[in-house]
C-alpha cells in the first residue's frame, strides 16, 4: 500500500525517505515487508503522502495495527459545533446559493437559495432521494438541457473528478463516480476536447438560461483547516456568487419573494 500510494504521488523512494527523514534503505525495507513500521511511522508516511484519513486507517490495519481516525455523522454530540458552523455559513450565504457535499458529490445539506433557483429551473419539481450535485449538472434529464456552456462546465468538471480520484486513490469512491459519470452520453468525448484556449477567463462561469432569464454562477469551495475524522474530511461547503449584476439582482428579489 505504501509503494502504491507513493507511486501515485509521483515520488521516489529517495524523495520520500529524505522528505520524511529515513534513510533510503529502511523505506524499500518498510515498502518489501522486510521491516515492520511503528504505528508513528505509518502516520508520517502516510500524512507525508497525503493519503485520506478512511486510507490511512487501512494502511494501520495492514501494518497490524487499530484505525486511529473515526467516521462520525454530523448529529453526533461532539460534532455539533461543526454542525452549528455548517449551519451559519449556508445562511450568511444568502442571498445567493450553498451546498454541503460529501466525498461523491451528494448534496448533504443546502441553503433557502438553492432551493429557490432548483424551483426555478425545475419547475417546482423536487428530486426524490439524495441528490448528486455532479449528475444533477451532466445528466440529460437533470440541468444540462438549462445549460449554455454544458460542454465547458462538463469538461472541467470531468478535470475536478480526475483529480480527485487520483487524491483518493485505486479503488476508492471518487473513482467509482468518475467511472459512472463517463458513461452518461458525450461526457467522455466532451472531456477530451476541451480546447486549450490562450486567454482563459479568470473562472469558470455556470451560465443558466431558463426562458428569457439568464444567470451566471461561479464557485468557492470550503474545507474543515485540519479535520480528524474520515467524514468531516470528505464534507465540503461550495459558496455560489454572481458573475454579474442581471444575476445579483435576480436572487435578491427571489429572497425578497420569500419573505413576501
Amino acid at each position: 500500500m505504501l509503494r502504491e500510494w507513493r507511486r501515485a504521488r509521483g515520488s521516489s523512494q529517495l524523495d520520500l525517505s529524505l522528505h520524511c527523514g529515513l534513510s533510503q534503505r529502511h523505506l524499500s525495507f518498510l515498502e518489501s515487508g522486510r521491516s515492520r513500521p511503528s504505528r508513528g511511522m505509518v502516520l508520517h508516511l502516510a500524512s507525508a503522502l497525503n493519503v485520506p484519513l478512511r486510507q490511512q486507517n487501512a494502511m494501520l490495519l495492514a501494518a497490524g495495527f487499530a484505525p486511529v481516525y473515526k467516521q462520525r455523522g454530523l448529529d453526533a454530540p461532539d460534532m455539533q459545533p461543526i454542525d452549528r458552523a455548517l449551519d451559519y455559513v449556508l445562511h450568511q450565504q444568502e442571498p445567493y446559493p450553498a451546498i454541503v457535499i460529501d466525498e461523491v458529490h451528494t448534496i448533504v445539506r443546502t441553503n433557502d437559495a438553492l432551493l429557490a433557483l432548483m424551483g426555478f429551473l425545475t419547475g417546482g419539481a423536487a428530486a426524490a432521494g439524495p441528490v448528486n450535485a455532479v449528475e444533477l449538472v451532466l445528466r440529460p434529464d437533470g440541468l444540462r438541457p438549462l445549460i449554455e456552456n454544458w460542454d465547458e462546465v462538463a469538461a472541467w468538471m470531468v478535470r475536478r473528478l480526475r483529480a480527485e480520484a487520483l487524491i483518493d486513490g485505486a479503488g476508492a469512491s471518487a473513482g467509482a463516480l468518475l467511472e459512472r459519470v463517463l458513461q452518461l452520453p458525450d461526457v467522455k468525448e466532451t472531456a477530451s476536447t476541451l480546447r486549450a484556449d490562450q486567454d482563459l477567463p479568470p473562472t469558470l462561469v455556470l451560465r443558466l438560461r431558463r426562458g428569457d432569464t439568464r444567470l451566471g454562477l461561479f464557485s468557492m469551495i470550503a474545507t474543515v483547516g485540519t479535520p480528524l475524522d474520515v467524514s468531516l474530511q470528505q464534507l465540503r461547503l461550495e459558496l455560489f456568487f454572481p458573475a454579474d449584476e442581471v444575476t445579483a439582482q435576480w436572487f435578491v428579489q427571489a429572497a425578497g419573494k420569500k419573505k413576501e
